[in-house]
């Protein structure tokens, strides 16, 4: 998983990845909740859903030790393990301190001495691991669940009825209160009636809207795979420095901001390619600039 550097432009990189976390380490406190990063869906029925992350332990799961090497790496947060067949996103813990973070999961291309579990740079700064000493770590494959949102009860509206909330019917008043209830409507009438006629006070301006969070851009492609991922980030800054990087050869991928489980994660993601070849193309390019863990991806 480590790189040769013998690029200039990966000597960049590296330095820029290796640097962020003192200006832009990423807080790992408490989650909100055990299944955080929930997302509302309108499907084409006009039903509601919720998607969230739930961690697949039937999928993959691994509790054994883990060992980053001290070099840096490219990619971003990932960990590698033999016993890996595809590429899956993950939640990784370490166990000796509670630090966790979502990231990357690649089969180790090659057996080493020691710790089966060999973890990026990125990685190892998020689960405050120190070069070359082992820590027990627990790796849990993720995977996205629709849960569909029951409509709300209908409440009946007592001001729609006419009628105030808890009113029932009431004896008919006399004569003199009616007259008296009457000449009080009129007058409250006329007060209205003046009220009105005056210049209506200039509405506020309306707050300026937040910048949208950057999105996956649509994809009108028939592949099931039109998008290649770069990598997985827990820190923007290196998620933006790496797509600084691909562009100034030509490549132009886009950094998607992400969450999940309460804790924000960035993709740099390039596409989407419309044919095979195109996609074929993209990967081989990203991988001779080193990014040899790049993969297919859906969005």
């Amino acid at each position: 998983m480590s790189k040769s550097w013998k690029m200039p432009l990966l000597f960049v990189v590296a330095a820029a990845l290796a640097g962020c976390d003192e200006n832009g380490e990423f807080l790992l406190g408490s989650a909100p909740s055990s299944e955080g990063g929930e997302e509302v869906i309108t499907t084409e029925t006009g039903a509601q859903v919720v998607e969230r992350d739930v961690e697949a332990p039937e999928v993959f799961q691994a509790a054994e030790t883990g060992l980053w090497d001290g070099r840096p790496s490219l990619g971003g947060v990932w960990v590698a393990h033999p016993d890996v067949t595809e590429p899956e996103r993950v939640i990784i813990r370490n166990a000796a301190n509670g630090n966790e973070v979502i990231g990357a999961l690649f089969r180790r291309e090659r057996e080493n001495p020691g710790p089966r579990i060999q973890v990026s740079s990125d990685a190892a700064i998020e689960l405050g691991m120190l070069a070359g000493q082992p820590a027990a770590l627990e790796v849990i494959a993720l995977r996205r669940e629709q849960v569909e949102i029951a409509p709300a009860p209908v409440v009946a509206d007592a001001a729609a009825e006419g009628l105030a909330p808890g009113e029932i019917s009431s004896e008919p008043l006399d004569p003199i209160a009616a007259a008296a209830a009457a000449i009080d409507e009129a007058e409250a009438g006329t007060a209205a009636t003046v009220a009105s006629a005056a210049p209506a006070p200039a509405a506020a301006p309306a707050p300026a809207a937040a910048p949208a969070a950057a999105a996956a851009p649509a994809s009108t492609s028939s592949l099931s795979e039109p998008f290649v991922q770069i990598g997985i980030f827990s820190v923007e800054a290196n998620a933006n420095n790496t797509a600084a990087s691909l562009r100034t050869v030509g490549v132009v991928p886009t950094v998607v901001r992400q969450e999940s489980r309460g804790k924000e994660f960035w993709r740099v993601i390039v596409g989407p390619a419309t044919t095979s070849q195109e996609r074929a193309s993209i990967l081989a390019k990203v991988k001779e600039l080193g990014f040899t863990d790049a993969y297919y991806v859906a969005n």
